[in-house]
Parts: structure tokens; sequence; C-alpha cells
């Protein structure tokens, strides 16, 4: 198994890390301040992301996409991590699970959503439903061809830009072999539509300007079309994308280890104590050496699921290991570069608290630790189990 890039990929990551470092990183420190991107930035940079041919490379190319396979889109995630969500959500890499639409869907949300002309955000999470996605509450009923949507979604990420969700309410119930079990849709709903309501979410402390929101449906009427994929699969279109999203989580967490890793050796081999530069003494050159161990464990176990991903051979087990092991390794990181820097590490003039903060969510989003360790485990006894 042979993990070199090729010349092709070489290029990607080094016109993005380029990228990046030119258009993005400048504005990381008053995003983080003030929570909030300046006017227009976002705009700017998905237009120059357009510009330079780094937007949504994960959708194909026959509808506007960049084309990139799953390893490809792997190590631009990789790269994207680097900067904060605020600033890199800007070159978008839309939901695939929009690859589900059909006839004037295409036109409508998938095509659109490639060319930077609409934005969408993915709407599964509720109040009571975070981890166990079968207990959303949110309704649609059947009203003649029409459908008419009831509930509440929380923590949604950039709702406040987007243009349309992708909603998943419960249209019914299945009996199976396990008992009754809610039937889930997917829905298009554009914002704007009667009865849908965006609100402000809580403010969190980490990802600062990448807000989370609340979306509130009060008899919000949807037609036909507006149906994602059929009635009753939502749940496997949404379980799709987010086993295939973890493994881009784990990209990004790697991308942001190795900016702290850079970060925390330079400032270990320039930062003098008792006459000497602190990686001289062991006990911060070892944690220096357990850092780049584990960045590279996590790297290794990202490309292994992103190479199989495009075989079509990964496994939910092997999306999990590789989200599980890459966001615990960058708390991990980045509490070791805390302890680096010292007291300049928490402070707010530097970067290193940010990518500490920063790093918590990444235990929470697409799925928990937990959750990780229980599909991994489940995966391992299965086979030894009695019918």
């Amino acid at each position: 198994m042979d993990f070199a890039l090729t010349d092709e990929q070489e290029l990607l990551v080094q016109a993005l890390r380029a990228f990046i470092e030119r258009e993005l990183f400048s504005h990381e420190d008053e995003v983080d301040r003030t929570g909030e991107l300046p006017p227009g930035l976002g705009e700017q940079i998905r237009d120059k992301a357009i510009a330079a041919g780094f937007y949504a490379p994960n959708l194909p190319e026959d509808v506007g996409g960049g084309g990139l396979d799953r390893l490809g889109t792997a190590l631009f995630e990789r790269e994207c991590g680097r900067t904060s969500w605020a600033l890199q959500s800007w070159l978008a890499r839309p939901s695939r699970i929009l690859l589900a639409c059909e006839e004037d869907q295409v036109e409508t949300y998938l095509k659109p959503c490639a060319a930077g002309e609409r934005m969408e955000c993915f709407a599964l999470t509720e109040p009571g439903a975070g981890s166990d996605a079968h207990a959303i509450a949110t309704r649609a009923v059947r009203d003649g061809d029409d459908w008419v949507i009831d509930g509440m979604k929380h923590f949604i990420s950039h709702a406040d830009v987007a243009d349309f969700a992708i909603v998943f309410a419960v249209t019914g119930v299945d009996e199976t072999a396990r008992g009754s079990r809610s039937r889930i849709t997917a829905f298009l709903v554009d914002v704007g539509t009667p009865g849908f309501e965006v609100r402000p979410g809580p403010r969190a402390v980490s990802h600062r300007g990448y807000h989370n929101c609340e979306l509130i449906f009060t008899g919000c009427r949807v037609g036909p079309r507006q149906v994602l994929g059929e009635e009753g699969e939502g749940f496997e279109l949404a379980d799709r994308w987010l086993v295939d999203g973890r493994v881009m989580v784990a990209a990004n967490c790697v991308g942001r280890g190795r900016r702290v890793l850079e970060m925390s050796a330079g400032w270990a081999a320039t930062r003098e104590q008792f006459g000497r530069p602190i990686g001289r003494f062991q006990g911060t050159s070892f944690k220096l050496a357990d850092m780049a161990t584990e960045l590279q464990a996590a790297e290794l176990l990202m490309l292994h699921a992103a190479w199989k991903l495009d075989r079509g051979t990964m496994t939910t087990g092997d999306a999990s290991m590789a989200k599980l092991f890459a966001t615990e390794m960058l708390g991990r990181l980045t509490d070791h570069a805390v302890q680096i820097f010292g007291g300049m590490g928490l402070v707010e003039e530097m970067p290193i608290e940010r990518f500490w903060r920063d790093a918590r969510i990444e235990r929470i989003w697409d799925g928990t630790s937990e959750i990780q360790r229980h599909i991994i485990s489940r995966a391992l006894l299965r086979p030894h189990e009695q019918d």
C-alpha cells in the first residue's frame, strides 16, 4: 500500500496551502475576537476560491464540482484544517447527500451549490436527538400532495448563511424485527418558506464565527418535489453522509494538528529558560516526540480509510477509528502545546489557546467519541454473537 502523493495531489496540496495562508490566516484573530466575519469577507473568499479552482472539490465534474476522489478530498480537508471553520467553510464542500437530487432538484439545489450560487445546511440534530438520530421529533405530515413540517432543530452549523436546509423529519412508523421504528425522510426546505424560521443558537467556545443556529418549523408547507430521495430513506442517506464525513473530520484534525506541531516545535527551539532553548529539556522534547508520533498515526488511519472509501471497501468501523483517534489526538496535541507555550499558551494574543478551544468540539460533532467506540466494538463483537 503506497500513500506517496501523486504529482497532481502534491500540486493541489501546495497550491491550496499557499491560498489558505495568503487569504485566510490574516483574518483569524479578528474573527475569533469578534465572533463574526467582517461584512463581505465570506463572499470574497468564496469568489477567490472559485477563481482558483478550490470550490466544491468533493462533487463530480458533471455537476460542476472539482471531481476529486475521496483521498483527494481528504487531502483538501487536511489543508483546510489548518485554519478555522468560520473561514474554511467558504471554500465550500457541499454535502454529498445532494447527489441524491433528481430531475429539477439538480438544477435548483445541486448545481447551484457546486457553482457557489447557493449554500446548504444539514439539519438533523435536535434537543432530544443528538447521537440517537432515530429519536428525532420533527414531523412531516401529508396534506394532499404537500407535506407540512413541524418541529425544531438545533446546533445546525452555518444555517445563518445558508439558502436552504436539508431537513430530516419523521413521516411515519415502520414495524421491524426490533420493534417500531420511525420512518425518516429528507426534505429540501428553502430559507424564506413560510413557517420556517432561523434563529441564532448559543455562543460556543469552539470555532467562533462559525455559528450554530436553531431552525423552527411551524406548519411549514413544502411540495412533493422537495423530498430528497424516497420517502423513508432519509436515515440511510444521512448515515451514508455521516460515515463518509467522519473521515473528513479526521483529515481536518490532522491538518490543524500539523500546524500546532509546527508552532510548538518553533517555540521550543527558540524560547530560552536556564540559558538554553526549552526544546533541549526532555520534559519538552518528549512532548514533541509524542505529538509527532500521534499525529503520524492519525494521518495514516485517515489516509487508509479514505483509500478504502475510494475502493468501496471502507467499513463504518474504519471511519469511526479514524475519527476517534484523530479527534482525541488533536485534544492531546493542543493540550501539550499549551504546556509547551506555558502562560503564553493561554493568552488571547497567541493562537494556541484558540486551537485548544477549537479542538474540543471535534470529539462531539459528527458522532461523539462514545458513539465511535460503540460502532467499533459492535463490529468486533458481532461475528461472535449467537443468533
